[in-house]
């Protein structure tokens, strides 16, 4: 994920923003949004954190390391279109469920 991330931050740097945050750091902050993955990517929108629906039902955050770079511009893109129009709660470009995976 580290790779993905890094791989994108120049692509997406017109309208979102990366940080990576060490939860040993901030234990406050693992309280508050339930970290205890050891990667976890959240979205935030003028200091509003912004769920996204995955398909998954953790509508907080994406836990699992995604591996296609465009995949995660897709979404996101989407994320920022959403938390634009004001939207506390954001549809996926793609299902995540497993039902979908082969």
């Amino acid at each position: 994920m580290d790779e993905v991330l890094a791989a994108v931050a120049e692509t997406i740097k017109n309208f979102a923003v990366i940080y990576l945050v060490d939860i040993t750091e901030v234990p406050d902050f693992n309280t508050m949004y339930e970290l205890y993955d050891p990667s976890t990517v959240m979205f935030f929108f003028r200091n509003k954190h912004i769920m996204i629906d995955l398909g998954t039902g953790n509508n907080k955050k994406i836990n699992w390391a995604l591996k296609d770079k465009q995949e995660f511009i897709d979404i996101v893109e989407t994320v920022y279109r959403g938390a634009r129009k004001g939207r506390g709660l954001v549809i996926a470009p793609k299902d995540y469920s497993t039902k979908y995976r082969y």
